[in-house]
Order: C-alpha cells, then structure tokens, then sequence
C-alpha cells in the first residue's frame, strides 16, 4: 500500500502549503485567480503537449480501455440524468459529471500505478482517454453553455480550437500519430513549463481552502454528495462488473482497471471550473471529499483483488 498513500502524502503536503500561503496571503487577494490562470492557459497544455507527444498512441485500443470509457459513461451519465430532472444547470452539471467520473490518473494515478500495480505505463489508456475523449468535449459543452452559444454557428463549431487544453491535447495526438520526434530546443522548454502544471493546481486548490465552510454544506449539498458516491463506489463497482462479468478479465487486468477507476477525482476539475466560474464549490468539494474516502476503497480494492 505504499503507492496509494505516498500519492497521497504528495497531493497532501502540496495541498497543505497552498492552504499556508492563502492563510498568510503570500500571494495576496489574485494568487488564486493567477495560479488558475496560469496553468490553465499555460502550464497544463505545454504538460498535455510534452506527454501526449511521446506517447505510443496503440496503448489505447485496449479492453481496458473500453472498460474504462463504459465505466466513465455510467457515472457521468447517472449524475447528468439526475442533474436534468433538478435542473442543476447545464455548466453545473458538467462539472458535476466530471466530478463523479474523471479519476486522477496523473499526479495520483502514476504512483499508484507504479507501486501498487507495478507498471506506470498502465495509467497511459485511462490519461489518454480523459484528455483525448472527456475533455475536450466538457470543455466545449461548458465554452457553449456560455456568452459562446450566442455567436455564429461557425464559431461555435471552432471552440474546441480556441481552448487552451484542448490544443495542447490535439496537437500532441497529431505529432505522436504522424511519428514525429519534438527538437530539445523546442521540447525541453514545453517540459520545464508543464512542470509547473500539477504544483499550480494542487496550490490553487489549497488556496481556495481558506476560509471555506466544511464539504457537503450549501446549496451543493446534493450534487456533491451525489458525484462523490458516483466517483467513490459507482464508477469503481461498474468498471468491476464490466470487466469481470463483459470482458472477463481476472487477476492483474482485473486490479488495473478496478484501481484506476476508484481513483479520486482529479484537481484539474477544480482548474476548469474557476476558469469557467461555474460550480466551484462543487468541484472543490468533490475532489476533497472523494480524495479522502478513496483512501480505504483503494486499500480495499487491493486487498481483495490482489
């Protein structure tokens, strides 16, 4: 169990020292807003460049793959049925959605995947999915809920090219299909600036904590709750049905998909629902409380299926 709670003493400390520095208000009354803005717009593309671009695209035609997209599916798509019928909202809900099915595959997922499953490489199929497949397309859906859907039609049809994440994700795609290799001069810089990307979220999350009331209290009270019982036992127990009982996986394979998918939901929710500005207080809630309670589902999880 040392991966799962070395991944989490990480995101921890991290998360603590954002905390100070918005308590002493280091950064003063923008550090958040600035941190956001810079990965969002900077760092976390340049990361999502440097990593999609050396990356061997065939790991993603996988079973686990498609065991890991039907899972997605299924908790994204009880909370957006729920979030209809309650008319949460269309920007709302899609935060909500990704709460409950986005797993942090990324600064959690890698130890995990080292340490608990023994291979960093098979965190490869769900990270690509989520920044090839799910992001993209939330982040569109929330540039449409937006002042965007009011413009021409061709406009509207080129948002996916205007965002940030978005470009940083495609083009990595394009120079990893077409087989090219990215010069040192070029890449080294995209690597020391993507560095920046998980520290800025993790301390921008931390920030945020200042001052905040306990998760699961407000207005959000229902949406939270419901994404992080989707992310911490839905989206976990669909991967198991599907693999065990569709795809018949057993043993290792089995343990891959079922850990990835009972990871937390990832901070980088957090990033996008500022940028946006809408359900922050969701997003932030979701991804603490689901980060605290995978804790013992993934001991859990290894336990038994290891």
């Amino acid at each position: 169990m040392q991966g799962v709670l070395t991944g989490f003493a990480v995101i921890a400390v991290v998360i603590g020292v954002g905390y100070v520095i918005g308590l002493r208000g280091y950064l003063g009354v923008h550090g958040r807003e600035v941190l956001t803005k810079l990965a969002f717009h900077v760092a976390s593309p340049a990361l999502l460049f440097t990593t999609l671009a050396q990356t061997d695209l065939s790991v993603i035609f996988s079973s686990r793959l498609l065991v890991t997209a039907l899972s997605t599916a299924a908790a994204a798509g009880v909370f957006v049925a729920v979030g209809v019928v309650r008319r949460w909202g269309i920007g709302r809900t899609t935060i909500g959605a990704l709460c409950s099915s986005y797993v942090n595959s990324g600064n959690l997922g890698i130890p995990i995947a080292v340490y608990v499953l023994g291979d960093a490489s098979l965190v490869a199929p769900v990270l690509l999915f989520q920044l090839i497949g799910v992001t993209p397309i939330a982040l569109t859906i929330l540039d449409l809920s937006g002042e965007g859907e009011k413009g021409p039609l061709w406009h509207r049809l080129l948002t996916p090219l205007r965002n940030p994440i978005a470009v940083g994700s495609l083009a990595g795609v394009a120079v990893s299909a077409a087989g090219l290799k990215v010069p040192a001069p070029v890449l080294d810089p995209l690597t020391l600036i993507g560095g920046m990307s998980v520290p800025a979220v993790l301390l921008a999350f931390g920030i945020s904590l200042c001052g905040s009331t306990m998760p699961g209290r407000g207005p959000d009270r229902e949406p939270v709750f419901l994404s992080v019982a989707l992310k911490s036992f839905g989206q976990p127990a669909a991967a198991w049905a599907l693999a065990a009982g569709v795809f018949g996986l057993r043993g290792a394979p089995l343990l891959d998909v079922v850990v990835t998918s009972a990871l937390p939901a990832a901070q980088n929710l957090y990033t996008y629902a500022s940028s946006y500005r809408v359900g922050e207080r969701l997003a932030r809630d979701s991804i603490l409380l689901s980060t605290v309670i995978s804790v013992p589902v993934l001991v859990l999880v290894a336990a038994l299926l290891g």
